[in-house]
């Protein structure tokens, strides 16, 4: 895995983005959702793969918005082209809430797309959409870059602070060190998180000695085949966590899309418990929501994980768990494929470790 630092755009210039989409409505909806935005600029469009492919050497966009399901070439088609010979243009992919889209979706990250969109339905009028729309994809776009002349802003409410000295220590060996016997890790994930989550799943041992939670951003059923993807590649049992799932050594529990997940006891055991409460740092599930749970089920005795991400969930929980005891890891920049979660974490002095998770 290579190094992802934000691309820098010169003073002056705009983040260059085409569109690849065999809907004339939807070119028409993103072009109009996205050029009322200065940093942007639309360099052009393409209604199938093999004609986006051809338009990239002319028009070398730096984003990709790339629909899935197209004629001659599709989405996916596209994207293993693509990433034989453009390896540092960003892709965002166009998905639908269905099964389907869900799969191929998930397939589109493991190609090596960097995140993506899901494309509103039923928003009940033209302004309702472009605004769904402009929300949802301006700030995945702007995730990956920077502006000359600007600094990297910590999140809203994001405390400034100096970070600790970076400690670079094997990931393997940092599930190990917390200051007492740990009985939990908990991590939370966002963009990227899918392919980090397939490098890190398979690493861990089949005797790994405690449960894993994990709060990946993701809506309904995407998190369900996330759970499966990573089944078929370790031996650890992975599931998308359900009301009352006991919480136990070796079950990595995955939390539904749009359900928080918290952990209590009950009796000597500890469950899940699943709520629809309102969304935290915009997201549900959200990271600090489990962090906070963990906190009052294990105290100090759990290690928690905060790995690339778009903005700054899980650093309030990290706040908690590291007041009380436990043991805090962020991933490094150079391997996060956004350095917001994690970084937010580390600026804030918060982590005992801030690891790169692949090598």
């Amino acid at each position: 895995m290579g190094v992802f630092s934000k691309r820098t755009i010169r003073k002056g210039g705009r983040i260059r983005v085409l569109i690849v989409d065999d809907s004339v409505v939807i070119r028409r909806l993103v072009t109009h959702a996205l050029q009322e935005d200065p940093s942007l600029e639309i360099v052009g469009s393409a209604p199938n793969g093999s004609i986006g492919l051809a338009r990239i050497p002319q028009l070398n966009p730096d984003v990709i918005t790339l629909d899935i399901e197209m004629p001659e070439m599709n989405g996916l088609e596209m994207l293993r082209e693509l990433r034989k010979s453009y390896k540092d243009v960003r892709v965002i992919m166009f998905s639908t809430l269905t099964e389907r889209g869900a799969s191929a979706t998930m397939e589109a990250l493991s190609l090596g797309a960097d995140d993506y969109v899901t494309k509103a339905s039923n928003e009940g009028s033209l302004d309702r959409s472009m605004a769904s729309l402009r929300g949802d994809l301006i700030p995945r776009i702007k995730q990956f870059f920077l502006m000359e002349g600007e600094t990297a802003a910590p999140p809203p409410g994001a405390p400034l602070a100096t970070a600790k000295p970076v400690t670079k220590v094997p990931p393997q060996a940092s599930l190990y060190r917390a200051h007492v016997p740990p009985e939990v890790v908990c991590m939370g994930i966002s963009t990227g998180g899918p392919t980090a989550l397939g490098a890190i799943i398979p690493t861990i041992p089949a005797d790994f000695p405690l449960p894993i939670l994990i709060v990946q951003h993701m809506p309904p059923m995407f998190t369900r085949l996330l759970a499966e993807r990573l089944q078929a590649n370790t031996k650890l049992k992975v599931e998308e966590a359900a009301e009352g799932a006991l919480v136990e050594p070796g079950k990595i529990l995955i939390a539904p899309g749009n359900y928080h997940m918290r952990v209590c006891k009950k009796g000597l055991k500890v469950i899940v418990k699943l709520d629809q409460e309102p969304p935290e740092n915009s997201c549900r599930p959200a990271v600090d929501v489990l962090f906070r749970s963990v906190e009052e089920t294990y105290g100090a005795a759990a290690i928690a994980a905060v790995l690339t991400g778009m903005g700054c969930d899980g650093l309030r929980g990290a706040e908690v768990l590291k007041a009380h005891g436990a043991y805090v890891i962020a991933q490094d920049e150079a391997s996060s494929v956004v350095w917001g979660m994690p970084g937010v974490v580390a600026n804030a002095g918060l982590a005992d470790a801030v690891v790169p998770w692949f090598r």
